[in-house]
């Protein structure tokens, strides 16, 4: 169990270290994507009112476009966020809650990338997710094996000797990993379930051979699908689709709003009630005639094994979440990217004696790349997004791809630099990176650039203090 504990962690420890902490992040994506946006200064919305200017601004300068999808605003993100295609491929912007325009908005991915990093990795359908999965997977492996090997279980909760070398990377390692157990443990299995089709495709296949229009209308009753007509048609009046969505869904309100054919007679309108009341998500989902706002089909989840997903997937994604569970899923989520980090650097520390060995100085450096590198390139997200100018063309694309060329340009520094040197350079810049992060947030006249600023100073601290410690003659590193 120790052998295999060692070893699957060693394996999937850089991806999993990478995937985990855009996980954390992403459990403040609307606040993340609100810091991204600057020119909204607006506390409170209406969230009918945005929505309604959305689509006013979507069928004016999107009609050609076969759909869109609107996330409606809320009081965690006062925005509507949109996504639709054009002559220039796939589009997603947030909306301005009074005008409904991306206008005056820089173009952000904003908290969408850490959400989307850490299940699909920035890479094609289905490759990020298939990666993924296996990641998943394998933490669960790891943990399972780490809880098994480990006998002083109980013991190791209240252990810690610190400046003891291997020791003390072991005890850290040990506390934690036993201090947010049953967090580490749900999430790498609620992780592994939500990508399961991907491994376990062949019941659906052999049940409805290869129809997947089938499949989905199962899985979900109310959604509508219907080929273009051809003939124009102008969407009946929205506020009194909504107005009649919010009747049925009661006090859970509209969470997502897809429209199929916009301007068509065959248009769709699908509304998804938001799920802030219960763990599950996708449980009451209504489609609407385009043209007319009649009833299509209206499906309430109560199939108990669809259910038991949509709890699962939930739990992952905590859309459910009060403040204060978002904040101990965020401390959680940091814990168990520690965890993975201090796992991958005691693998180094225990062969401390092998250094001439190509394994372990190949470890060592990717170790400095990974485990010091990507707070650094994430935390570069939030300057570039800053720093850019607002109406820069293809700027969300370009916050991006600056995100991997300071990542892999890090990498690139500590396989050329010797490790024990660049443990402190990249930390010391990583914690000038956070620091940079407080200062954009400044002035601090909105929650969420307050609360960034807090998080960017203690993160500072944290890598100042890291960088000092590495620095420190005759400390294996």
């Amino acid at each position: 169990m120790t052998w295999l504990h060692d070893w699957s962690g060693i394996i999937t420890g850089w991806l999993l270290f990478a995937i985990v902490l855009s996980g954390t992040l992403s459990v403040f994506r609307p606040e993340i994507t609100l810091w991204m946006q600057p020119e909204l200064t607006r506390q409170t919305v209406d969230s009918d009112q945005a929505t309604e200017a959305a689509i006013a601004w979507l069928s004016a300068h999107a009609s050609d476009s076969p759909s869109w999808y609107l996330d409606t605003a809320t009081p965690r993100a006062p925005f509507t966020l949109a996504f639709w295609s054009d002559k220039n491929g796939y589009t997603q912007r947030p909306l301005d809650p009074v005008t409904g325009s991306p206008d005056g908005l820089r173009d952000t991915r904003g908290g969408e990338f850490f959400y989307r990093f850490h299940f699909e990795l920035q890479l094609p359908y289905p490759w990020g997710r298939l990666l993924a999965g296996i990641a998943a997977m394998a933490l669960l492996l790891t943990l399972i094996t780490g809880i098994i090997a480990h006998r002083r279980f109980f013991a190791d909760f209240f252990t810690f000797r610190p400046g003891k070398g291997q020791r003390s990377w072991l005890d850290a390692h040990n506390l934690l990993g036993v201090i947010a157990l049953p967090f580490h443990l749900m999430i790498a299995f609620t992780g592994a379930v939500t990508l399961a089709s991907l491994f376990f495709p062949w019941s659906a296949t052999a049940l409805y051979k290869g129809d997947t229009a089938g499949m989905q209308h199962d899985l979900n009753p109310a959604a509508i699908e219907r080929p273009r007509s051809g003939t124009a048609a102008p969407l009946a009046p929205f506020d009194a689709i909504l107005h009649t969505a919010q009747q049925h869904f009661g006090k859970t309100g509209i969470a997502q709003i897809a429209v199929v054919n916009p301007g068509d007679r065959a248009a769709v309108i699908t509304m998804t009630a938001g799920n802030e009341d219960s763990i599950g998500i996708t449980s009451h989902t209504i489609s609407f005639d385009g043209p007319t706002g009649a009833i299509l089909a209206e499906h309430i989840e109560r199939r108990p094994a669809i259910m038991t997903y949509n709890v699962l997937y939930g739990l992952h994604v905590a859309r459910f979440a009060p403040g204060v569970t978002r904040w101990l899923y965020f401390v959680s989520g940091l814990i168990l990217t520690a965890l993975i980090g201090t796992g991958l650097r005691l693998w180094t520390v225990s062969r401390a004696r092998k250094v001439s060995h190509f394994s372990t100085i190949l470890v060592a450096r990717l170790n400095v790349g990974f485990i010091a590198g990507t707070p650094a390139a994430f935390a570069s997200y939030f300057l570039v997004s800053r720093i850019l100018p607002a109406g820069l063309a293809d700027r969300a694309g370009l916050e991006i791809r600056c995100v991997f060329l300071i990542w892999g340009a890090l990498l690139v520094f500590a396989a050329l630099r010797p490790v024990r040197k660049a443990w402190p350079e990249i930390l010391t810049l990583a914690a000038a990176a956070c620091a940079a992060v407080a200062l954009f947030s400044a002035p601090w006249h909105r929650a969420v650039d307050a609360a960034g600023a807090i998080i960017a100073i203690l993160l500072a601290a944290s890598f100042t203090f890291a960088a000092r410690r590495s620095s420190l003659k005759n400390r294996i590193i």
